[in-house]
Formats: C-alpha cells, structure tokens, sequence
C-alpha cells in the first residue's frame, strides 16, 4: 500500500510531528484564572448557606453541623473536580488530536460549556441516582448513618476514579458513584440483619445498567455506521485524513468539531453534573433540614392546592381500601418501597400517609412557615409516599381507576415539588467544581483516547462522528434521566471509528479499558461497603 492510499484511509501510525503539545506549562492567566474561580465559588456558596440559613431564623448553639456540612461540601465538590478532569477529557482529545483547537483553548472552552450544562440541566438524574439507595437512609439523612452513606459514597467514587486516571484510563465516574450506592446499600441490609440484595432499588438499578450497558455498544456502532455515511455522502478527501504536523484543519471541518466538542460538553455537564447534586442535596437535607428539607420557595397559594389533593385522594383511597392498620404507616410503606411486596396493608397505609401530609401542611400558609421541629417529619412522609405512589403506578398487581390514577400523579407531582428541588447556587457550584476539573489534569485521559485507542492517528471525520453520536447518545439520556458516561461512549465510539476505518486498535489498551469498566463496579461496591461498614462503627 503506497502512503497517499494509507493518508487517505488515515491509517498512518502516530508520529511525534503530528501529536499536539500536551504537555505545554501553563501561563501565568490560565492559573490565576482558576484560582480566581476557586475563591469566587467558594464564597458563592458560604454566602448562600449563610443567607439560606439566616432567612429560617433558627438559632444554632453549636457549630458541629457546619463543620459537618462545609467537610461533607468540599468532598462532594471534591469529586465533581475529579469527575470534571477525568470525563470531560474525552470531549476535547478529538478537537485537541485535530488540531482544530489548541489543548489549553480547547479544556477552558469545554468547561465553559460543561459549566452552562450544568446551570441548565433538570434535576431528573440526580434524583435517579438517589433513587438507588435504601428508602430508610435517605429518610435519615442527617443521622449517623446517613453521614457514613454520604461519605462512603464519596471517598469511594474518589479514589477509583483517581486511581484510574492515575493510570490514564477511562473509567466511567458514573459507573463508579453507581457501583458505590450499590456497595453502601448492600452493606446497610447486611447490618441489619437482611440478605444484600434487599438493600437496593433493583428496578432502578437495572434502568440504570442497562443505560450504562448499551451506551458503549451504541457508541461503537453507531459511530462506525456515520463514518461510513459520511465517506458515502461528503467526498471530501481532507475529511478522511489525518493532520500533517500541526496545521489546523479546514475551517468547515474545524467548525465541525468545534460544534461537536461544544455538544459533547454541555451535554455531560447536564448529565454527570447532576450526580454531584443529588448527593449536595443529601448533604444539605441531613445536616440543615429547616433551610433544605423543603422547597422554601413554592408559591403560598400552592399549600391549599396540596392539601386539598391529599384530601381527596385518602378520601378515594380509603373508599376502595377500607382495610384497617395494624402497623404504622410510615413502617408499612417502608417495607413495600424497600420489598416491592404489596400486602393488603399498604394502600390503607398510603391512604393515611396522604391524609398526614394534608392535615400537616393545611395549617400553614407556606412551606417557610413549617416549624423547624416539622420540617424533617413533613419532608420524610412527602418522599416515602412518592416513592410508594411510583411503586404503586408501576405495579401490575394492582388495578386502580382512571380517577385515582390521575389524582395520585397529581399528588406525587406535588410532592415532587415540595422535596425534590435544587437550588440555583448549588448547581452554580457544581459548575464550577466540574469546570475547573476539566482544566486541571485532563492531559493523561487525552493521551488515553487520542493516541492509545487506534494505531493510527485520528482523523477529522473519525473524530467529528464518534463526537455526534456521543452528543446525541448522552443528550438522550438525560432527557430520560438516565446516568451514563461519556467516557464509555466516546472512548467506544473512536473503536468504533477505528475498526470502521480498518486503521487498526490497539488490544493492548482495548484490554485495559474493558478491564477497567469491568472492575469499576465490584471495586466500588466492596469500596463503599467496606468504607460503610468502617464509618458506622466510629
């Protein structure tokens, strides 16, 4: 094969002259603009908690819980750094490998758009990934054990994904948070007395595997398959070739992937930043429930509305149900959330829970007039009965009528407002944490991707396609609320790429990626369990 034929298929092999300079120190700007951001966050948030705190008029006596909330703060933002240098380097390797953007241009642009991404995103995967965890641990958030979760989360999903960026692999950081609620809701059962299994929202769990599955396949396929769409649509011979020394490419193929690094950004900060939130959230609820338990900022006029929907619908409930308790509601509930197991108990259960909330709420104006020593209580039976209503609707055991159907979605809708917000700043700070992160050590993933995947190096249609597909593949998930990784998607989208172009892979690093996601959810279960099981006896 003569060398034009072997530029035209891109299937030269790496060499020094074409290779961007990654390693470049530096300027004297750069670093003084993320310091600058670092402080600014910083104060951000302890001028938000200071005045969320304050607008509550609760007295505090002791400092331990801000010490406990600023600790558990910095470790939470802690991993939305990590997470930010370790996935968000994926999006850039293509634009930096291209020579479209010079490296330090290209991290600073990507964080800024994983930034936006994060301001902008719903809120429905952060809460998907609290949904995996057992229903009593998030009901007592602010107990001991609810701070040995929210640690044990973290320290675990750290040190993997530190320890694999350490060694320049692309692990996924959802895959390791989702494998460490696993391992803290295993050991939880396990402490007390129940089998693992019964420690962990499979239902949930298996959405999210099976999001996390498929979306390396449909990285590598569809990938492949726009390759070839575009070799047979756009007959453009630079397209398919690889960079000579560092000349960018043309500018129609340069804005090319501009465009879709820029997608690829916003997009996983819309989805992976919403991780680090739900579990702020956590944090936040367990250590300050009069300021974060509830939705402060509902409308007044929307307690009247609530009320009277908890009204109706234990009126509805009780009509169909008109079973008598023989247990507490609240207890009776919990154990169908946590079993899935529908005795004759729980819709009479629910029916009671609902008519609580009513009488709970009616007697107050707005949420912000709820006393201090309600605020958990009324929170707690507003998520434990969603959480039931969800089972219920999904339960095909059980027929309801159209009517009551309507009225338990309008219910839990409600509910939903009351306890499943986000406030404006914490999503600024997490924005911030996964921003900077993709500014600071990024350079060992990118080498990863951009050298190590395929013997050859990566030309601008190979990586404008695996970019496309993994914009649209993680956009789509998070429209579902579904967690995946953009490194599964991205890396396994350049393979696909790779062999559709028949440049050639490297096995070598292909087994030591499969390795990698192979590992990460065993590793981060035991790692979790056993950092639960430490912190629960301190």
């Amino acid at each position: 094969m003569s060398d034009n034929n072997a530029i035209r298929r891109g299937a030269l092999p790496l060499t020094s002259e074409s290779n961007p300079k990654i390693y470049k120190k530096n300027n004297r700007f750069t670093v003084i603009f993320f310091l600058l951001l670092l402080v600014l966050g910083i104060a951000f948030a302890g001028v938000n908690l200071f005045n969320d705190v304050s607008d509550t008029g609760a007295v505090y006596t002791s400092y331990i819980p801000f010490l406990l909330l600023g600790l558990a703060l910095l470790i939470a933002l802690g991993f939305e750094f990590v997470n930010g240098f370790h996935d968000t380097a994926n999006a850039v390797a293509t634009v930096i490998y291209t020579h479209s953007l010079p490296p330090m241009a290209a991290v600073v642009w990507s964080g800024f758009f994983n930034f936006l991404g994060v301001l902008l995103s719903s809120g429905v995967v952060a809460f998907g990934i609290i949904s995996l965890l057992p229903i009593e641990l998030i009901l007592q958030a602010g107990t001991g054990g609810g701070f040995a979760m929210v640690y044990a989360l973290l320290f675990s999903a750290i040190i993997w994904n530190l320890g694999t960026w350490w060694l320049g692999l692309p692990a996924s950081s959802s895959h390791t948070l989702i494998g460490s609620v696993i391992g803290v809701g295993v050991a939880n059962a396990l402490i007390h007395g129940r089998t693992g299994t019964s420690g962990v929202n499979w239902d949930q769990a298996l959405n999210v595997g099976y999001a996390l599955l498929l979306s390396p396949i449909i990285g590598f396929v569809f990938s492949a398959l726009m390759l070839w769409v575009l070799k047979a649509v756009v007959k453009q011979p630079k397209l398919y070739s690889a960079p000579k020394g560092d000349t960018p490419p043309p500018p129609w193929i340069r804005g090319l992937l501009i465009l879709t690094c820029t997608g690829v950004s916003f997009a996983h900060g819309s989805n992976d930043g919403q991780k680090g939130m739900g579990l702020i959230m956590l944090i936040l609820v367990g250590t300050m429930p009069i300021a974060y338990a509830l939705n402060r900022s509902m409308p007044p006029e929307q307690i009247p509305r609530v009320a009277a929907l908890a009204s109706v619908t234990q009126q509805d409930l009780q009509r169909q149900f008109p079973a008598t308790l023989t247990a507490p509601a609240r207890d009776v509930l919990s154990t169908y959330v946590r079993t899935s197991e529908l005795t004759p108990e729980v819709m009479p259960a629910l029916a009671a829970l609902t008519g609580t909330i009513g009488d709970e709420i009616r007697q107050y104006d707005s949420v912000s007039k709820i006393p201090a020593t309600a605020v958990s209580n009324t929170r707690n039976d507003m998520y434990l009965t969603s959480e039931a209503i969800k089972r219920i609707k999904a339960d095909k055991q059980l027929v309801l009528s159209a009517d009551s159907q309507r009225d338990l979605g309008a219910l839990k809708s409600e509910l939903d407002n009351a306890t499943r917000f986000i406030p404006f700043w914490v999503k600024v700070v997490v924005a911030i944490a996964l921003g900077l992160g993709t500014m600071v050590g990024w350079r060992r993933i990118v080498v990863t991707v951009g050298e190590k995947i395929g013997k050859s190096h990566l030309n601008y249609a190979q990586g404008a396609s695996a970019e496309m597909v993994a914009m649209a593949t993680i956009g789509a998930a998070d429209a579902f609320g579904l967690p995946v990784s953009t490194t599964h998607v991205l890396a396994s989208g350049i393979a696909g790429t790779m062999a559709a172009n028949r440049s050639g892979l490297q096995m070598s690093t292909l087994r030591n990626l499969v390795m990698a996601w192979v590992l990460t959810l065993p590793v981060s279960v035991l790692l979790s369990a056993t950092l639960y099981w430490i912190f629960t006896h301190f």
